[in-house]
C-alpha cells in the first residue's frame, strides 16, 4: 500500500507547536510516509523538529470551536501539543498519523528507507557472530562446542543458526531435546566463567505436561552440561504455583528425580501484561500534576516497577553467586525462555564480566542475548505507556533492563564505562528507530527480509569515532572485580533520567553531566 493513501491532509500552515522546554511557536506541519515535519521559516530562522511516526504511541483529539488540538503522546514518553487552525485539517491530520505510526508490515518501516549520506549498507553489520564468541572462548573449547543443527532455523525458529553446546552431545540428541523444550529452545550456552569453568545456560520450559514426561536426549545434555560435578542449579523464573500450573497446559518443569544433579529454585518474575501495565501505572504517576506529595508517594508504590528491579536484580545476583562464589553452573528458564530468562542472563553477565561493561562489550552482550537470541521485540515494543489499545503482548523486558543497568552505574560510578545516555538511546530505538537492529521478532524473521542487506546496524553506528563519546562516562576506572548490586529498599532509585526526562529536573541534570565531562577532559589533557 502506498503511503499517499493515508496523507489526507499533507501540508498545514499556521500551525501551534507546544513541546517540554520550548515556548509555544507557530510552524508549519508537514504529514510524510514515515515523519511529522515542523518547520518554522520565519524570519531568520531555520528550525525544525522532525518526529518520527513510529515513535508515536497514541493522540488525542480535542475540538476547539472551529479548530482543534492534538495531543501527540510518544513511545519516549515525551508529550507534544498541535493547535491546528481547521477542524476539516485537524481530523484528517489526526487520521493520517493514527494510520501511519500503525502501520505492522516491517518492510513499510522507515529503517528500509533511511539512506543517510554517511552510511552504507556495504558497512559491517552487528559485532559477534556465534562463530567469533566461540573462537573467543579459547578455554571453553575442550568441553563445549559450536553446533549448526539449527543452521535452518527448523529445529528452534527463535535461536540463530550456531548455538555453543557440550561437545559430548551429538546433533540427534539436540534435535530430540529441542522437542521436549517450548518453541525448541534446548538448552544452549549464554556465559563461560574463565576463573572456573562454570557456566551459565538458557532454555525454555521443558514439556512434561500432566504425565510427566520424559526425554532422555534432555537429561544426557544437562548432564553433560555440568560435566560430572555434584549439582548444578536450575533457576526457574516461575513461582512454584506457576510452574504446577504450566503442566495443565504441556509445560512444566524439571523433576527431581529424573535431574538429580540439578536443584531447582523457583523466583517469581512477572512478565506479558502485568510488567506493560506497571510501566502504565509508573509513567501516570510520574506525569500527575498534582504536587501532592502522599499521592505521588503512593501512586510509585502502586506501579510496582520498582519491586520489579529488585527481583530483576536479586535473582541475577543469585545467579552470579551460584557460578563465582559457589562453583557452579546454572540453567535459567521460565515458560518461553526469551524474555525474564534473558533479563536475568544478561544482569548476572553484566555482574561477573568486565568486559560487558565497556561500550563494546555492553553493545554484543546484547546483540548475543537479546538479538541473536530471540527476544521479541516487534511484539513486545509495539506500544510503549500511552495507547488506549488492548494489550497483546506488549511488555517492556527490556527497558527493565536498562533500568536494572541504570540501578547499577548508580551504585558503581566508576565501574561502568557506558553512562545513562547510552542507555536513554537504546530505550528510544527499541521502540522506534532509524535503524535495523531492533526489528522483528528473531534471527529467521530477519533472514527472510534481508534485514542485514536492507538497513543500517544501530551497534555499529554508536561505536563511530564520532558518536561514541556522548556514551561514555567521563569517571570510568577498569575493573577485574565483580559487581554486586544492593538490593536494599533505600538502594534503588526511580529513573528519572527516563521517566522524568520531559521535565526541569532532568534538563539540569543533562547540564551536569556535561560540565562533569568537561572537567574530566580538561585534567586529562593537563595530565
Amino acid at each position: 500500500m502506498e503511503f499517499a493513501e493515508h496523507i489526507k491532509t499533507a501540508n498545514v500552515e499556521d500551525v501551534v507547536l507546544k513541546q517540554p522546554f520550548h515556548a509555544p511557536m507557530k510552524v508549519t506541519l508537514c504529514v510524510t510516509g514515515h515523519h511529522l515535519l515542523f518547520s518554522d521559516r520565519s524570519g531568520d530562522s531555520s528550525w525544525q523538529l522532525i518526529l518520527l511516526l513510529r515513535n508515536i504511541d497514541a493522540i488525542e483529539k480535542r475540538p476547539a470551536g472551529s479548530s482543534g488540538t492534538i495531543t501527540i503522546k510518544c513511545k519516549d514518553l515525551c508529550i507534544l501539543q498541535v493547535d491546528i487552525p481547521g477542524m476539516e485539517e485537524c481530523l484528517n491530520v489526526a487520521s493520517s498519523i493514527e494510520a501511519l505510526s500503525s502501520l505492522e508490515s516491517v518492510r513499510e518501516m522507515y529503517p528500509f528507507f533511511y539512506r543517510p549520506s554517511w552510511l552504507s549498507l556495504d558497512d559491517p553489520w552487528g559485532l559477534c557472530t556465534p562463530e567469533k564468541h566461540y573462537d573467543q572462548l579459547g578455554a571453553l573449547q575442550a568441553k563445549w562446542r559450536l553446533s549448526k543443527v539449527n543452521s535452518d532455523y527448523s529445529v528452534c525458529p527463535s535461536y540463530p543458526p550456531a548455538v555453543i553446546v557440550p561437545k559430548s552431545v551429538d546433533e540427534q540428541v539436540l534435535v530430540k531435546a529441542a522437542r521436549f523444550r517450548q518453541g525448541g529452545r534446548f538448552p544452549v550456552l549464554s556465559y563461560y566463567h574463565q576463573k572456573n569453568g562454570t557456566v551459565i545456560v538458557r532454555s525454555s520450559q521443558p514439556l512434561t505436561g500432566a504425565n510427566r514426561k520424559r526425554c532422555k536426549e534432555d537429561e544426557l545434555l544437562l548432564q553433560a552440561v555440568i560435566d560430572g560435578s555434584d549439582r548444578g542449579y536450575i533457576i526457574d523464573t516461575r513461582s512454584t504455583q506457576q510452574a504446577h500450573q504450566a503442566r495443565m497446559t504441556g509445560g512444566g518443569f524439571e523433576s527431581k528425580s529424573c535431574y538429580n544433579s540439578w536443584k531447582r529454585i523457583h523466583r517469581n518474575m512477572e512478565r506479558g501484561k502485568v510488567l506493560q501495565e506497571s510501566l502504565i501505572k509508573l509513567v501516570e504517576a510520574c506525569g500527575d500534576q498534582s504536587h501532592n506529595m502522599d499521592r505521588w508517594l503512593s501512586k510509585l508504590e502502586n506501579s510496582k516497577w520498582l519491586s520489579h528491579v529488585h527481583t530483576a536484580l536479586s535473582t541475577a545476583g543469585l545467579v552470579a553467586e551460584c557460578v563465582e562464589r559457589d562453583g557452579h553452573s546454572v540453567l535459567v528458564h521460565g515458560s518461553e525462555g526469551t524474555d525474564s530468562t534473558l533479563l536475568v542472563c544478561t544482569l548476572a553477565q553484566f555482574i561477573l564480566d568486565p568486559d560487558t561493561r565497556t561500550l563494546r562489550g555492553f553493545l554484543s552482550l546484547l546483540e548475543r542475548e537479546w538479538v541473536q537470541a530471540g527476544h521479541p521485540f516487534q511484539l513486545r515494543c509495539a506500544r510503549s505507556a500511552f495507547s488506549h489499545a488492548r494489550l497483546r503482548q506488549e511488555a517492556p523486558l527490556f527497558l527493565l533492563l536498562l533500568d536494572c543497568v541504570w540501578q547499577l552505574s548508580r551504585q558503581f560510578p566508576l565501574a561502568l564505562e557506558i553512562g545513562e545516555p547510552l542507555l536513554l538511546r537504546l530505550a528510544q530505538e527499541a521502540y522506534a528507530s532509524d535503524f535495523g537492529t531492533f526489528l522483528c521478532n528473531n534471527e529467521q524473521e530477519r533472514c527472510a527480509l534481508e534485514l542485514k542487506d536492507r538497513t543500517h546496524c544501530l551497534f555499529q553506528f554508536l561505536l563511530r569515532s564520532s558518536e561514541r563519546e556522548q556514551y561514555i562516562n567521563p569517571l570510568y576506572e577498569s575493573t577485574d572485580l565483580a559487581i554486586w548490586p544492593s538490593v536494599q529498599p533505600q538502594s534503588l532509585h526511580l529513573w528519572a533520567g527516563l521517566f522524568l526526562r520531559w521535565t526541569d529536573h532532568t534538563q539540569n541534570m543533562e547540564e551536569v553531566r556535561d560540565e562533569i565531562w568537561s572537567i574530566v577532559t580538561e585534567r586529562c589533557c593537563r595530565s
